[in-house]
């Protein structure tokens, strides 16, 4: 394409000023002066140039400038308006400055407020910096309205909201008048500020247009989008309903804010409605409206919004649209329908090309994420940005065909995105799935700025590695972060990057963490804060203190929470299901089963899945409810739809074996389907051997998962505690031996207990803590007490080249020994004592706290690994079925 300097060379010479080197695009031949053009007169030129600019014509204005002041005539305060609006138009800095010197030159500068007004206008949409506007600005002696306006609309582009605030008092205090053009800019300068300074400030602006008289559709929409910013839709939708002269921007206002608020299902409705008032959506309606479809999942909708784009040639080239409708097919899981969407885009940009990874991303197409993300930089040669970047980055975690997972983070860094927020939330993320939580806590502890997100980012980092006690303390900094806020009365322009405040995502990510450490106090306490802050009701957040309470041994407090919650799906009914089974309770268990089924019978989306099964079958199996499970296992498919998984088998495997029906366990795995993965079903059958000391078929189980999992230390410690139990040394040697050579390191024992704030953490033998010799003295004590009342400890499991005497020192050293000691050392007689362990509890601790809750006059309620215990008066609720 031929430039300006090309066209001019076919016009009368010389040139009057560097206006010819400006390069620009060629026009069509008959936007080109005719022959003789130089003897036009003034007015004819200026009409000229008022005429294109007005119908934005830009590049014909500018080059009928140029033209006219090639032939003489010389421009006035007609003709600088007129151009330098033509420049604002294309943003052109460079141009637009030239002309500004011609403005000095034939002396406009100060004498016309018309020329200076159009000045600070180009100055501010050409993307200047903000004191070039303000120099222009500040030189008008006789400053008007539409300078005033000019001058806070600037601003306003610059994002200097308080400042467009201040010039806005500033044209008051002038006794200007503003007009809807000032209430529109001082409007969209209130959005922007916190919500109470902006609701402040946003409502004496309302009051400002009520007085001066500027009640038209303009000022409404302003309005309108104001209060939808600052949260407070209901009175963007009564300003709506208040005037009846709403055209279409009016009505994609609000849908925009019904949808950017949450009210998706609003949102659509006042799509509907403006269809049927006459108002034909354009591409922004759909563009808005599209995100509320994704949130629900109204697929069918979705498509009928999309039939209407290709209709109305509204998806053609509208990358805003596209975008808005991959988002919505790979939010309603059809991803192949939103990859033909984005294919069929011709001028893809890039918020189109990140919806389309994101959408890969999410629904787990990890490898065509990547390479598409790989062809959006090598063959469109676009850049990526930090959405781009937060997107791609949980692919790279996911996809074993990226196996240099840390380089995505140096490619960060090059493109720059080292420091952004979303990128490093991304990073944070991707390291502690990774199992590198420390390096996630130097990129959290490096950020400039930690959102909300970020603060969720971590502490669900710290959960998916095991670490709850950091969560607990993250969780607790957080808190002290919002309370130092409110003591302090601070008030950020965004106070959801500044102050941080724990939400139901927050809560759902350490909830867990409090029930893995049976941290029951701290449970409380959050469950207060969800109280206080209105988030208990949240389904989440009622599934997680659910989840929370049964793992604290508190199943009354769990079922209270279910029984008061508003709204329950699918995985609220899981998490009940699992607690009674955990705890022994399967009766109760196949009652809420029925339950489940008739609140579905009544028109609610609840019905059994996959993992409520896995929760059946567990309680029954807790519960030696063997023909009860059978049943189930045989009915799944045909009755409920669910086919059974290698997960079930396993269950399944469990429950007979535990059941003392080895042989038909073993029966069972060989009966199941030969694609399917058996490690589970074989683990199972290991465990139940070691229940019923079946070394044969033991052996056999044990040999499957070394060839299937040969790094799974359980595997060999419990052949291993098959062999010590039937007295077969050399073999349990052997067996320790093998795991010794091949690198398999066991599991620790571990136990937890609260006390106070804190959570008090104890390892088998355990000699680190601050009581340990008090601790170790008391068990010697209490054992001796204990055998008056008949305990006899079962050494069984311990090395048969240990003398006697060490064997039973050894068996008092064990985790949950030491933390049940430290419970009654520490708290008051009478206190239930609540433990957690991550392993199995042995036959003697399992035996031994049986005579200690006697002796002690204590409740003592100990998880381990599978199941709860409850010991009282010297017993235990599982009736020693475990």
């Amino acid at each position: 394409m031929a430039s300006s300097a090309q066209c001019l060379t076919l016009l009368p010479s010389p040139p009057l000023s560097s206006l010819q080197t400006h390069q620009l695009p060629a026009t069509t031949a008959t936007s080109l002066p005719l022959p003789g053009s130089q003897t036009r007169s003034k007015e004819s030129w200026i009409e000229s140039l008022r005429s294109q600019t007005r119908s934005n014509q830009f590049r014909e204005a500018i080059l009928s400038y140029i033209e006219m002041t090639r032939s003489d005539i010389q421009p006035d305060n007609f003709a600088f308006p007129a151009v330098l609006k033509a420049v604002a138009g294309i943003q052109d800095l460079s141009l637009g400055k030239q002309i500004h010197a011609h403005v000095v030159k034939y002396g406009y500068g100060l004498s016309s407020v018309t020329v200076a007004n159009t000045l600070v206008n180009m100055y501010g949409k050409c993307g200047s910096d903000m004191w070039d506007v303000y120099r222009v600005f500040d030189r008008i002696t006789e400053k008007d309205q539409v300078s005033w306006n000019s001058m806070i609309a600037a601003l306003c582009r610059f994002e200097k909201w308080e400042l467009a605030l201040e010039a806005f008092r500033m044209m008051l205090y002038s006794n200007v008048e503003p007009s809807s053009f000032t209430l529109v800019s001082v409007a969209l300068a209130c959005s922007n500020l916190s919500r109470r300074d902006g609701l402040r400030l946003g409502r004496q602006v309302h009051g400002c247009s009520l007085r001066v008289g500027e009640w038209n559709t303009f000022i409404m929409n302003a309005l309108m989008a104001m209060y939808a910013k600052l949260g407070r839709v209901d009175d963007a939708k009564t300003l709506f309903k208040s005037f009846e002269d709403r055209d279409l921007v009016s009505w994609n206002s609000i849908v925009s804010s019904l949808s950017q608020n949450d009210k998706f299902l609003e949102a659509v409705m006042f799509l509907r409605q403006m269809a049927l008032r006459g108002i034909k959506p354009d591409g922004v309606s759909i563009a808005s409206v599209l995100p509320a479809c994704s949130h629900l999942e109204m697929l069918d909708t979705g498509k009928e919004i999309h039939a209407y784009a290709l209709r109305n040639d509204i998806l053609i080239d509208n990358s805003f649209v596209g975008s808005a409708l991959v988002d919505m097919y790979c939010n309603c899981r059809e991803v192949e329908c939103g990859r033909r969407v984005f294919d069929f885009i011709s001028d893809k940009k890039i918020a189109l090309w990140n919806a389309m990874i994101t959408g890969y991303a999410q629904n787990e197409y990890d490898e065509e994420a990547l390479m598409l993300f790989i062809k959006m930089e090598e063959v469109a040669g676009l850049w990526p940005n930090a959405t781009t970047m937060s997107s791609v980055v949980p692919a790279c975690v996911r996809s074993e065909a990226f196996p240099g997972k840390e380089g995505i983070h140096g490619h960060a860094i090059k493109l720059g995105l080292g420091r952004d927020r979303y990128v490093q939330n991304a990073l944070m993320d991707m390291y502690s799935r990774m199992g590198r939580i420390e390096i996630s806590k130097t990129i959290f502890d490096d950020m400039e700025v930690r959102d909300t997100v970020s603060w969720n980012t971590m502490i669900t980092g710290y959960t998916i590695c095991g670490q709850h006690s950091d969560a607990l303390m993250l969780l607790r900094e957080m808190q002290n972060m919002e309370e130092e806020k409110n003591r302090n009365n601070v008030y950020d322009l965004d106070e959801t990057v500044l102050c941080p405040k724990p939400n139901s995502i927050t809560l759902m990510t350490v909830l867990p963490g409090c029930g893995a450490l049976s941290a029951l106090a701290k449970g409380k306490e959050i469950h207060a804060y969800a109280i206080r802050n209105m988030l208990a009701t949240d389904v989440v957040v009622g599934s997680a203190l659910v989840d929370m309470y049964a793992k604290c041994g508190c199943l009354n407090f769990a079922r209270r929470v279910f029984d008061l919650m508003p709204v329950r799906n699918v995985i609220t009914w899981n998490v009940i299901i699992m607690a009674y089974g955990m705890h022994g309770e399967g009766r109760e268990v196949l009652e809420l089963l029925k339950n489940m089924m008739a609140e579905g019978s009544r028109g609610g989306e609840v019905k059994p899945n996959e993992v409520t099964f896995i929760a059946l079958f567990a309680a029954c199996s807790h519960s030696g409810m063997v023909c009860e499970g059978m049943d189930l296992f045989y009915k799944m498919k045909d009755d409920y739809g669910i086919e059974p998984s290698p997960d079930h088998y396993a269950c399944v495997v469990d429950l007979l074996g535990r059941a003392g029906k080895v042989e038909d366990a073993y029966q069972l795995i060989n009966m199941m389907p030969p694609e399917f993965d058996k490690a589970g079903a074989w683990s199972s059958l290991l465990g139940a051997c070691r229940i019923h000391q079946n070394v044969e078929i033991g052996e056999i189980a044990a040999q499957n998962l070394f060839l299937l999992e040969p790094d799974v230390a359980s595997h060999y410690v419990l052949l291993s505690n098959i062999y010590s139990s039937a007295q077969l040394w050399d073999k349990a040697m052997d067996v320790r031996k093998k795991m010794k050579e091949m690198g398999v390191r066991k599991e620790p024992g571990c136990s937890w207990i609260e006390f106070g704030d804190e959570i008090h953490k104890f390892l088998a033998g355990d000699g680190s803590h601050q009581q340990s010799e008090q601790l170790h003295g008391f068990l010697e004590n209490l054992s001796e007490r204990m055998r008056k009342e008949g305990y006899v400890p079962d050494t069984s499991c311990v090395l048969h080249n240990v003398i006697e005497e060490e064997k039973e020192t050894l068996l008092c050293g064990h985790s949950e020994k030491l933390a049940i000691a430290f419970g009654i050392l520490n708290t008051p007689p009478g206190t239930t004592i609540r433990v957690a362990k991550n392993l199995r509890v042995c036959n003697d601790c399992h035996q031994a706290t049986k005579f200690i809750s006697k002796i002690e006059s204590r409740e003592i309620i100990l998880r381990d690994v599978r199941r709860f215990h409850h010991f009282k008066n010297g017993t235990c609720s599982c009736g020693d079925y475990w």
